[in-house]
């Protein structure tokens, strides 16, 4: 049996139902300023939209336009930059420590190779009489003035008059012996 069979055994239709509804002038929406009617945009709350990134479809939230990582995707490309960020700045500062151990050790070789080459100079002069008596009289000097000072001091007369005299004497003397041990 057909479809036409089934409906012509139905009940009739009305005189309306049997005019075609797109070729009535009723029907077409009326038209104010040439527009076409329109639906209203709008977002609910509980619109959603699909991540296509993942394996299987879920859904997200309506706010899914203003997070800053919109899928898991992303934010499994953001945590691996930033550990190799990471890693990065590590290999760059063992570098830095590296090539500041490599510079430690070569000024501390150098200044051990000059305290040497001083340390043989003292030696090859430790018979001249002028470096003995040098020693010997800025040796005894020292002793003098911090014994001189510590009177002074308990008498309660050190005062910065006293200090600057001794200083500029001290100074007038290693001016003479620098230039009297030449």
């Amino acid at each position: 049996m057909s479809y036409a069979d089934i409906a012509a055994k139905g009940p009739k239709q009305s005189p309306e139902e049997v005019r075609h509804p797109v070729l009535l002038v009723e029907t077409v929406p009326k038209l104010t300023n040439n527009r076409l009617p329109s639906l209203e945009p709008s977002e609910s709350e509980s619109a959603s939209l699909v991540d296509v990134d993942s394996p299987h479809v879920s859904s997200v939230t309506s706010d899914f336009r203003e997070q800053s990582v919109k899928t898991d995707t992303q934010a499994e490309r953001l945590e691996h930059e930033a550990e190799d960020k990471a890693r990065a700045a590590a290999r760059e500062i063992s570098h830095d420590a590296d090539s500041a151990k490599k510079k430690a050790a070569t000024k501390g070789k150098q200044i051990k190779d000059e305290l040497k080459k001083d340390g043989n100079k003292l030696n090859e002069n430790r018979d001249n009489p002028v470096v003995i008596g040098n020693a010997l009289i800025w040796g005894i000097a020292t002793v003098a003035i911090g014994y001189g000072a510590y009177q002074k001091h308990t008498e309660g007369k050190l005062d910065w008059q006293l200090a600057g005299t001794v200083a500029g004497a001290v100074g007038a003397f290693a001016v003479a012996d620098y230039f009297g041990s030449k």
